[in-house]
């Protein structure tokens, strides 16, 4: 969500840039972000073709309509339980709720440095099921869901940075309707892949035993790719390292990743601006579905979203796979304004 504070031009400057260059490294593959005017891209610019990755960005269908969450904070990012046909959506705290041993309600830009966030459980036609608090824990740029048996794990950032608010580290924890809780909890486990490092969130591909890890290290946005047993069992040797370059326009802020396949999933993008501003209505608006191939670090296919142009304040905000009825989509969410708040729409793409 766009509110003109450091967290978002964080987010952009990761992004930043223009020419891209490929390369192998000690850690895996490397996908450099090129900021100077003397880099070139020997490979040229990426097609805009109808292809990301393995989806067809022609085939954007609503899967949700603009709906409501716990809170009336704008959608940050969600993840699918597809086991049970459900929806998890993450947010920031809105401004004015005090929660358990808290003297007094906090405002939403306390809420935003702290790190809290509230997290709801939709059915898969937008009704409320439940929700959760997670204090101290992050900005929630992406996250994963894990259903096993009779309990659902929500893999989200943790150990907030008490200047951005950006998560730290990885935590794994189960989803409990109506609980508060503190991301400096002793039951909370904090994963640390790459030590030091900075705004750091989590995906996951269930189908392929994976999670990514989006993270700043030294500088330099990444994405960690990990097979599940081992990141669970803190064995953080990853199987791929990407640097996360994807050519971006002004004010494309990073919205979220997503891993399946072959590929790497970058959101991008911010809200409509006026008719005067950099991202009118008129342009179709600036969100851009890119992939990145984890087998050699080389961009396939970056696409302009144009689906839903009439949406009221259109602005991407996270990106999942769904593996309903046993069929990839790839989802991309909208923050949507409306009177009092906003709210959450989902469009998916088919393979």
């Amino acid at each position: 969500m766009a509110d003109g504070t450091k967290h978002f031009s964080r987010r952009n400057l990761l992004f930043a840039g223009g020419a891209v260059a490929a390369g192998l490294t000690a850690g895996g593959l490397s996908w450099a972000l090129g900021t100077g005017a003397d880099e070139q891209d020997d490979e040229g610019p990426v097609a805009a073709g109808p292809m990301a990755g393995a989806f067809d960005m022609r085939t954007g269908a609503q899967l949700l309509a603009p709906t409501p969450l716990f809170n009336t904070t704008g959608p940050q990012s969600f993840a699918f339980d597809d086991t049970n046909g459900q929806v998890y959506v993450l947010q920031t705290v809105e401004g004015g709720i005090r929660l358990d041993d808290e003297e007094e309600p906090l405002d939403s830009g306390d809420r935003k440095t702290s790190g809290d966030m509230c997290l709801t459980r939709l059915s898969s036609s937008g009704k409320t099921l439940g929700h959760m608090y997670l204090r101290g824990f992050g900005h929630g740029i992406s996250c994963g869901v894990e259903p096993t048996g009779q309990r659902t794990y929500i893999w989200v950032e943790g150990r907030a940075d008490a200047e951005s608010g950006y998560g730290r580290t990885v935590v794994r924890v189960p989803f409990k309707d109506g609980s508060v809780l503190d991301s400096a909890d002793d039951s909370v486990h904090h994963f640390d892949p790459v030590p030091g490092s900075t705004d750091v969130c989590p995906a996951l591909d269930l189908p392929g035993g994976r999670v990514l890890v989006s993270h700043e290290e030294d500088g330099v946005h990444r994405f960690s790719v990990y097979g599940t047993a081992d990141f669970l069992a803190g064995r953080f040797a990853a199987a791929q390292v990407l640097k996360a370059g994807v050519q971006v326009k002004q004010e494309e802020w990073f919205q979220g990743c997503a891993l399946y396949g072959d590929h790497v999933y970058v959101l991008t993008g911010g809200p409509y601006t006026g008719k005067n501003g950099d991202n009118p209505r008129k342009s179709g608006g600036n969100t851009y579905v890119s992939a990145i191939d984890v087998r050699t670090g080389k961009a396939q296919g970056r696409h302009h979203v144009t689906v839903a142009p009439d949406l009221v304040y259109r602005e991407p905000e996270g990106i999942a796979i769904s593996m309903a009825g046993g069929r990839p989509a790839l989802c991309i969410g909208f923050s949507v304004k409306t009177q009092d708040r906003r709210e959450l729409a989902l469009y998916r793409f088919t393979a």
